[in-house]
């Protein structure tokens, strides 16, 4: 159990600030399932001490549930949040759930080289340019794969319902654009920005966002 005094016992927290694809995802997914929580914007780099007294990875999203137990990993809390929800946010197994699982697949990973790619380009005296070159081609080849699936499904949600696919798509997507503009060809990529759009219009999304915010 953390000792930090903003930690407050029997309360669910949310740390991390959300600019950040990973904790906007599941601050959107608490909010959508009723579950109450408290909000924390640490960074990882501006709050990195007391971030590491209770994640040692020194990572966001960190989950602390009301019991002082920790979650470190984005996947860990969303399955926390599914136990609890009422309302399912994947299908619930089958074809269908496994396309889900691949379409949160693509959108996390989308963000996570569009993360890496801004860490190599800001953080390093000495940028790789084989390494950029390479998180450009995953991130377009990546959006260009998500666009050719979503034209099938060009009204609504992917899945019916709101689901995890939708928000981590919505949430990568905001990243990637406010991160490295202009990097996304967004002519070939019409479905998808019609969709985020649609996403980014509804009070729960809304209600969790920030504006990024580069790491000073």
């Amino acid at each position: 159990m953390s000792h930090d005094p903003e930690i407050q016992p029997g309360t669910l927290h949310l740390i991390g600030q959300y600019d950040s694809p990973f904790v906007r995802r599941v601050g959107i997914a608490l909010t959508h399932a009723g579950i109450g929580f408290r909000h924390l914007p640490w960074s990882s780099f501006g709050d990195a001490r007391r971030l590491r007294s209770v994640n040692p990875l020194t990572r966001v999203p960190t989950m602390v549930l009301e019991d002082g137990g920790v979650l470190v990993d984005s996947h860990a809390m969303l399955d926390h949040i599914d136990r609890r929800a009422t309302v399912a946010m994947r299908p619930a197994g089958g074809a269908a759930r496994d396309a889900a699982l691949r379409i949160e697949g693509l959108a996390t990973g989308l963000a996570d080289k569009a993360v890496a790619l801004f860490y190599e380009m800001r953080l390093h005296d000495t940028v790789s340019p084989q390494w950029v070159a390479r998180c450009r081609e995953q991130i377009a080849a990546t959006a260009l794969a998500l666009e050719a699936e979503a034209v099938s499904r060009p009204d609504g949600f992917w899945f019916g319902t709101l689901s995890h696919a939708d928000i981590a798509l919505a949430c990568a997507w905001r990243f990637v654009r406010e991160a490295h503009p202009g990097l996304l060809a967004e002519q070939r990529l019409l479905t998808l920005v019609a969709q985020c759009a649609a996403l980014e219009r509804q009070e729960v999304f809304r209600a969790v966002a920030q504006p990024f915010i580069p790491p000073a």
